[in-house]
């Protein structure tokens, strides 16, 4: 399974946390950047790690900022792309299960490094249960259209 992983300078140490649990797991990772703690604007590698999803070079995404609320707005701007931004591992499981989300957000500075990949974990061993949630999934990605 490919990640892309993305970050600001605030997400930075919780995504390499994040990168070196997923390469111990056999992970293959594609780190978009950022590659210091230098500051920088997440809204990019939000929208870089996104646009691997959408382009199919990756199968979900995995962003980072201070709270992951501003760098799951950036990933949701791509076409294709379904981000939540998650603080616990239940929504991670839903979003999966209900929303068939392809990309996951956490705050760097609201969660701390075993909690990250608790739901890190979750959300990657998930599936997207389809049926009723189908229709739904399938609006949320016509809604550009109205």
């Amino acid at each position: 399974m490919k990640i892309a992983l993305g970050s600001d300078h605030a997400g930075y140490d919780l995504k390499m946390t994040i990168k070196a649990h997923l390469e111990a797991n056999d992970y293959e990772v594609n780190d978009v950047g950022v590659h210091d703690n230098e500051r920088s604007d997440y809204p990019v590698y939000g929208n870089k790690a996104a646009k691997e999803v959408a382009k199919g070079a990756a199968d979900f995404a995995i962003v980072c900022c201070g709270t992951g609320v501003g760098i799951s707005i950036a990933a949701n701007k791509v076409k294709g792309v379904r981000c939540c931004c998650c603080s616990e591992p239940y929504s991670a499981r839903m979003s999966r299960r209900h929303n068939n989300a392809n990309a996951l957000a956490l705050g760097g500075r609201v969660v701390g490094d075993e909690l990250a990949l608790m739901i890190v974990d979750e959300f990657l061993a998930t599936e997207f249960e389809g049926g009723r949630h189908e229709r739904r999934v399938k609006l949320i990605g016509e809604l550009d259209e109205y």
